[in-house]
């Protein structure tokens, strides 16, 4: 297979989206695993509605009413707790798969980016914080658009800034739904599945599973 780039998600993917409260678990209390949960549900939900009505607001605008929505959930009211939670959020930890994948892709000459719906600042800081800034070019980000994914739009974008038809670029995402608005767009579509579970979204045939990112590097 000859790909011209090979393309990641950011969250979920590369950087860990549970960290964050796996760092405050203790004064969240037993509640932690749900509302880290139910805050990504929501952070999600409020990207696919506000897309669908046309409006846009921020990635890291929604990240913070989600967290709102998931703290007044369970009855959470602590400001100092909420704004550690956040600040944490930009600096997420990566996965342990992710640092010799990149190396192992960018030694083999292959251009590696990042296609995500955060804001440039949320990436270009939680990249720094994993320290793998330096083996991720380009960032692209789904704000100079103004929609999220999974809109067709955004991975035409990623398709014209990489002067690449779609075809030539690989594109690997933890969640299902990005898997299939790639793959809908033409692109090679590596999905992650970090835990196992059901199919989704008729993506059989569609696209390589891989339960590693270190198997990817072989494939590509």
């Amino acid at each position: 297979m000859t790909l011209g780039a090979i393309l990641f998600d950011a969250y979920g993917t590369l950087l860990d989206i549970h960290s964050s409260v796996a760092r405050h678990a203790a004064r969240l209390g037993p509640s932690a695993g749900a509302i880290s949960n139910l805050w990504r549900q929501k952070q999600l939900e409020y990207t696919w509605t506000l897309s669908l009505a046309g409006d846009y607001r921020p990635f890291d605008a929604l990240t913070a009413e989600a967290l709102d929505f998931a703290l007044a959930t369970h009855g959470i009211d602590d400001p100092v707790l909420r704004n550690d939670l956040l600040a944490s959020y930009r600096r997420l930890t990566p996965f342990a798969d992710v640092a010799p994948t990149l190396t192992a892709l960018k030694s083999s000459g292959k251009k590696v980016g990042i296609l995500s719906n955060g804001t440039p600042g949320m990436l270009r800081e939680a990249l720094d914080s994993a320290a793998i800034a330096d083996r991720l070019e380009p960032i692209l980000s789904v704000h100079a658009l103004r929609f999220y994914k999974p809109d067709p739009r955004v991975y035409g974008m990623a398709a014209e800034s990489l002067y690449l038809p779609p075809h030539s670029i690989g594109f690997v995402s933890s969640n299902a739904w990005d898997a299939m608005g790639a793959a809908r767009v033409g692109f090679k579509v590596f999905l992650l599945r970090r835990q196992p579970g059901p199919q989704e979204y008729a993506l059989d045939g569609k696209v390589t599973p891989i339960v590693s990112l270190t198997a990817l590097p072989p494939l590509v």
